[in-house]
Formats: C-alpha cells, structure tokens, sequence
C-alpha cells in the first residue's frame, strides 16, 4: 500500500440540511494529504436545502462529487457512490456524524497495520436537549445495545462489526456490494458476508467520530423499529452469524405480549405480566441508576424511558419481521449487486 494512498469518502444522505455542515467541515479539516482525497455525496433526493449547505461549504481542495439516488435508501446511496468511487481505499461517512482531523489518516494506519478487511471505531453518540442526551447515554451502554462492542470498546480488538467502516477497494471486488433490499442493517449484513468470506474486522480506539443521536422518543422508535424488523432478514440470510444479544429485544417483547394476552383468558394472567414487566423494570432501575452515577442524576428522570423504548421498538420491529417475512426463510440472496468500477 503507498503511503498516502487515494482515499474515497462516500457520504450517503437525506434531508440533512441540519449537520451536513458539521460532517463536512470534519472532512475537510482532515490531517491527510487532500490531494489524496475525494468526497462523494449520494443524495436520497432531498426534499430540504442539503445541497444548497453543500455547495455552500465547498471546498476546492478536495474533489468532490454530488450523484443522485434515486433509491433514497442508504445501501443504493453506498453502492452508486463506491461504483464511482476512484480511491484504493473507500471511507464511509454518515450526514449525521462529524470526525475527527485524524480520522482518514488513521482509517488508512489501521488497515496498513493490520491486514484487515474492514475497519472503524467508537460510536460516540451526542444529543441535544434533555432527551437526546438520555438516547446518547442510553446507547452507549451494555444494557441499552447489548455486547455491541463499538458503542462502548476503549480497546483495539477484532470484532464483528464498527459504525460506518473504511475497506480497500478489493473488499467489494470480492464479496460483492451491500444489498439493496436492507433499509436497515445494510451495514450488519456486509459485514456478516464479509466474515463468512474470511475477513477480519478491527475496532479502533483511535479512529474517532461523533455522531447526532435522535432527539425526540418518535424518532428513536422509528430507528430502531426498523432496525428490528429489517434484522429478520438478516438473520434468514445469516443465522449463524447472529448474537444472543440481538434475540433479547424481541424475547422481553413477546413475553410481555403473550402475558398481556393471557390475563383477558387466565385470571392468574396478571401475575404472569407482573413477573415479566417487574423483572425488567427492576434490571432497568438498577442499569439506570448505576449509570447516573456517572453520568450525572439529572438523567435519571429519563434515562429508564429511553431503555424501554430502545428495546421494545426493536423487540415490536423484530417480532414483525417474522411475519411480514414468514415464507423468505429459503431466500438467503438477498439484493447484493456485483462491483463495477464506473469510468465517468
């Protein structure tokens, strides 16, 4: 690999007139060679003034490259941009996240270093207002997302996925891009194929980024309603891939389903739903004020609302998969477009 070999940036967004100009100026305050570099924005047809941001903040430093997608969904966004994509190392890049000066420079250290297929860091989440710093704190802990190492990890460790990535260019000759089917959990299956072909992924301390978590508890359930559903698909594709962690949701969800269920058949039903509603407000209680101590008190008015959300939204979003999917258990292909290099 060169020393400062050519690196893409792929950024694909929607409406994100809001903290495009943050992500932007993230990239172009980067330590790397800008000669080195180039930005590609695939834009979901924004509907706000996004681009008028962008072009507004132009830099002619750095190439960059503005390409419609009229897909609108993050994995056609990601697939269109690669395809243009002229770098011998693809970086991605959320409308939602600003990285550090360093970040491109310590994408490349990393994949140098240690061979491997994929790297990225810590998912550093940061909120405004009240409720958006419940959702920061919420998903940054164990007991809100599970053994997801990114979230939380202060250690270089191999893992098996990282918030966004950065891959040589030969990843997606090998295995293919991300499949278009996936509105969600794009990432999650990549990454997963990306295994089964015997790559490795490193999770990097070093390599920082910070990322604007949902503000409002309507959003919140939305994201990680459709990151539950769309998991189902995943899991058809993957099974043997998929982590206990990522059954949890869904089981507390069912459980408290059926319960509430039995109580209009059983009149010992309501015993049943108090057991299962008890011991996962208990674990809630104890997990949020464990973290406030932290963290700080003032969160604690939130903090348990903001768990129960994460969780039954995912668990709700999961158990509707399984229906909305009940007869895709054979089809484990999915919409995952070879790699074309385009030209233009």
């Amino acid at each position: 690999m060169d020393v400062f070999p050519k690196v893409t940036l792929i950024l694909p967004i929607h409406n994100e007139a809001k903290y495009i100009q943050n992500c932007l100026d993230g990239l172009y305050r980067q330590n790397y060679p800008h000669d080195k570099m180039e930005i590609i924005i695939a834009d979901g047809l924004s509907s706000d003034n996004t681009r008028v941001v962008v072009e507004g903040r132009f830099n002619p430093g750095i190439d960059l490259l503005w390409i419609e997608n009229p897909g609108k969904i993050v994995p056609t966004g990601l697939n269109l941009a690669i395809q243009r994509a002229k770098g011998d190392i693809i970086i991605r890049v959320d409308g939602h996240t600003s990285i550090t000066p360093d970040y491109v420079r310590q994408c490349v250290e990393a994949l140098k270093r240690s061979g491997a297929d994929n790297v990225g860091g810590r998912l550093d989440g940061r909120g405004e207002r009240r409720i958006g710093e419940a959702v920061a704190i919420a998903t940054s802990s164990p007991f809100g997302i599970g053994n997801a190492r990114f979230h939380y990890s202060e250690q270089e460790e191999w893992v098996d996925t990282v918030y966004m990535g950065a891959w040589p260019r030969r990843v997606f000759k090998q295995i293919g891009l991300f499949d278009e089917e996936l509105v969600r959990d794009q990432d999650d299956e990549f990454n997963y194929r990306l295994r089964e072909s015997g790559g490795k992924i490193l999770l990097s301390p070093k390599i920082k980024s910070i990322y604007m978590v949902r503000n409002n508890y309507k959003s919140l359930w939305k994201q990680y309603y459709q990151y539950g559903f769309w998991k189902v698909r995943v899991l058809q594709k993957h099974s043997r891939q998929m982590s206990l962690r990522q059954f949890m949701p869904p089981a507390f969800a069912g459980a408290l389903l059926v319960s509430l269920l039995c109580t209009a058949i059983f009149p010992s039903g309501w015993v049943t739903f108090a057991l299962v509603g008890g011991s996962y407000l208990l674990a809630n209680i104890v997990a949020s004020i464990t973290i406030v101590t932290k963290k700080g008190w003032r969160h604690l008015a939130l903090l348990p609302l903001t768990f129960v959300i994460l969780h039954l939204s995912y668990g709700f979003g999961f158990l509707n998969g399984l229906i909305k999917f009940w007869n895709r258990w054979g089809d484990k292909k999915g919409k995952v477009p070879g790699y074309q290099l385009d030209e233009v």
